[in-house]
């Protein structure tokens, strides 16, 4: 089982672990975050990120998942990635965590794939087949 980690700013990877797992049934497992507040300073939470990627690899790998690409969580993120054990994605959303979820029995690299997939397809604009609540029409 590939392990997770969601690397994002302040509680946004705890809120989509909670909504996983409401969605799932259950909190999965192997599954943590790291919350980047406005004053943390990156030198001192990556020695924090390397010890959980440790802690999450149960000889699968470890996905880590981000929120902004080029901001400091993804940042600390990419110096967490050894190609083929520790991989990342930037742009975690709800629909990106629960592919994963789903998926996390699959070899890293086809995890990799579904996370982009999962994420991407879950952006959809809505469908206008009923009757407008806020308009009445």
């Amino acid at each position: 089982m590939v392990g997770i980690l969601i690397v994002a700013h302040g509680t946004l990877g705890e809120s989509l672990i909670h909504c996983a797992s409401h969605v799932l049934g259950q909190r999965p497992a192997h599954l943590m975050q790291i919350g980047i507040g406005i004053h943390d300073d990156p030198q001192t939470v990556l020695p924090q990120a390397i010890r959980i990627v440790k802690q999450l690899d149960q000889g699968d790998g470890v996905l880590v998942l981000s929120d902004i690409y080029g901001a400091t969580p993804c940042n600390i993120a990419t110096k967490l990635v050894i190609p083929g054990k520790v991989e990342g994605i930037a742009g975690v959303n709800l629909p990106m965590l629960v592919r994963v979820l789903t998926y996390r029995n699959e070899p890293l690299e086809t995890l990799l794939k579904k996370a982009v997939s999962g994420g991407t397809e879950g952006i959809v604009p809505f469908m206008q087949d009923f009757q407008n609540a806020a308009t009445g029409s």
